[in-house]
């Protein structure tokens, strides 16, 4: 069975060192000191390594049943989410004035990973619970937040998200689904929503749908959706439950991974709802939610590699085969250990110089979101920016990670028993839900470029340069700051390449937006790195006690240079070959 141990001291590194959070002013970083840091940390590796990882092959092996309208959770989840609950880590980040630790969102990320990394499918649940959450505080009434926040908190009760239907997916304007008004302020929704996550759960006592739905005789398409309130079961006035609601699992669907987590067809017949924000602006509650979702995904990319990439390291260094080519490094055996063959390495050092250099990018992201909630529009603007670089590039390379962890492990990387092939079903939704990963690529190229005026991208920029031209003569940082500068122009060219032909030819801006969702996010792990190497020089020319720690962060940072980031050319010499040899077939030719 795989193992997994929290990666703390990198957790500690990037918060404490690279991101300087206990030195910030955003609301409650100053609570956020090394101590506190490693003791919540330490806490949360505990449950994620004693409690989920154990179940997580467990959650694999048995998924969920419907059973008599109920899903029914793989055995050992209702027992764990008990202790989830009873340690407070569903309520880590939430508001006090509802239960909540009143923690900041980046330290929830934090231990999020830790958990998904863990069990993706178990923390889906109180993840999807978070998100619902959120749009509530940020949208709800009065009356909504104190009717269904404390128990999302505390995750008595959990939540979902229903966007989805049989017919429209990423179109959501093509939505059947209908929202009848009542003469009492509720509404009866009726139609049915598919691939709902954690639909259903035999974990809390009720569960607390967020459904768009349109109103008749609204606007049409996208205009016209409203968000409402779905409760499983009726809420009274006082807090208690009431009657069941017109809401119904019609089944469960067979997926290739996350099978310890129930994605449900639910279906409305008539259900009591209630409007969340706005009617006809239900698209602004929910993105709420989802921007808050592909932050989580994007970690949860980040998090199936690193589970993987420990188990291949452990792997490497046990499995004997072959000899070093330079000399027998282990007489004692019949041969030499994977881990020290150059491909092997090579292979590893793809998925150390990733994951190290996503998490710094991850949680930069989480501090964004931190600052745009205390009011700091730049920082707002930033992270919308980087949002479907986050979801998009981290979840293909996330994915990309997890199968290059099972190709370590040869034909057993293949055998179900070793565990390998679970972190690769599991990262493949991520690529897919919460905006498809081309999606994802097309509104960085076709909406978030452009935002307000381009003036984010143009932010990202001027850091970068500056970053460049203020560590450009310091000894040490030639081989980061040199390989920075390049693919930034790369990046920058491109963007050229979209404001000069995009306006004539829009296919042409399109045909190259995957491509530029990577280039954008390479030179962010590039500036990542760039800004840990020079942590660890100074740590180094200070004479820290732990010199192995940071120059090994230093020698996978020149890895990652050297033979991740020049990637950038081929990205950009795809975009400017422009739409043409993408569109050049007709459809009948396919």
């Amino acid at each position: 069975m795989p193992s997994y141990t929290a990666p703390i001291k990198d957790q500690i590194f990037v918060l404490q060192e690279v991101l300087k959070v206990s030195d910030a002013e955003t609301p409650g970083y100053s609570e956020l000191d090394k101590d506190t840091c490693e003791a919540i940390l330490d806490e949360a590796n505990k449950m994620a390594r004693d409690v989920l990882t154990p179940l997580n092959a467990v959650g694999d092996q048995q998924g969920c049943v419907l059973e008599n309208g109920v899903v029914r959770t793989p055995d050992g989840f209702k027992d764990a989410f008990e202790q989830m609950k009873q340690g407070g880590w569903t309520a880590l980040d939430c508001d006090p004035d509802y239960g909540g630790q009143g923690l900041p969102y980046l330290l929830g990320t934090a231990v999020g990973e830790q958990f998904s990394s863990a069990n993706m499918a178990f923390t889906m649940y109180q993840g999807l619970t978070h998100g619902a959450y959120s749009a509530i505080h940020v949208h709800g009434t009065d009356e909504q937040k104190a009717k269904y926040l404390p128990k999302m908190v505390s995750c008595d009760w959990t939540g979902t998200m229903n966007l989805t239907e049989p017919h429209c997916g990423t179109d959501l304007g093509l939505m059947r689904t209908k929202a009848e008004p009542q003469g009492d302020g509720s509404y009866k929704i009726s139609g049915q929503k598919i691939f709902i996550s954690a639909g259903d759960n035999d974990l809390s006592e009720n569960v607390i749908h967020l459904v768009l739905a349109k109103i008749p005789g609204g606007p049409d398409g996208i205009k016209g959706v409203s968000l409402f309130i779905v409760p499983k079961i009726m809420v009274n006035d006082d807090g208690s439950l009431g009657e069941r609601n017109g809401v119904s699992v019609g089944n469960l669907e067979e997926k290739m991974g996350i099978h310890g987590n129930a994605t449900c067809v639910m279906n409305y017949d008539e259900a009591t709802g209630y409007l969340l924000g706005t009617e006809h602006k239900g698209m602004r509650a929910m993105f709420t939610m989802m921007n808050e979702a592909r932050l989580g995904v994007g970690m949860q990319g980040l998090a199936q590699a690193e589970a993987a990439y420990q188990n291949a390291v452990i792997y490497a260094k046990d499995r004997l085969q072959g000899r070093d080519v330079t000399g027998v490094k282990n007489p004692d055996g019949p041969a030499d250990p994977l881990i020290v063959h150059p491909d092997i390495r090579r292979n590893l050092m793809d998925q150390k110089s990733f994951i190290e250099g996503a998490r710094a990018f991850l949680y930069w992201g989480a501090q964004l979101i931190d600052q745009g909630n205390d009011g700091d529009e730049a920082a707002h603007g930033l992270v919308s920016l980087m949002t479907p670089v986050l979801k998009g590039f981290l979840t293909d390379q996330g994915f990309d990670m997890a199968i290059q962890a099972q190709q370590v492990y040869g034909g057993h990387g293949y055998i179900e028993e070793w565990g390998m092939s679970q972190f690769a079903r599991d990262a493949r939704i991520a690529m897919i839900y919460e905006g498809a990963n081309g999606v994802q690529a097309l509104d960085l190229v076709g909406r978030k470029l452009a935002q307000d005026g381009g003036k984010h991208v143009m932010a990202f920029f001027d850091m970068v340069k500056s970053f460049c031209k203020g560590n450009g003569d310091v000894d040490g940082m030639a081989d980061f700051v040199g390989p920075l500068k390049a693919a930034s122009k790369d990046l920058q060219a491109a963007g050229m390449y979209f404001m000069q032909n995009g306006m004539t030819n829009p296919n042409a801006a399109l045909a190259g937006s995957y491509d530029f969702m990577h280039l954008f996010g390479r030179v962010c792990l590039g500036l990542m790195w760039g800004r840990m190497a020079k942590v660890s020089l100074d740590q180094l020319a200070a004479g820290t006690a732990d010199a192995a720690f940071y120059e090994t962060k230093l020698a996978t940072g020149r890895y990652y240079m050297a033979r991740q980031l020049p990637m950038t050319k081929t990205h950009l010499a795809r975009i400017e070959s422009g739409a043409d040899p993408v569109m050049a077939l007709d459809a009948d030719a396919f």
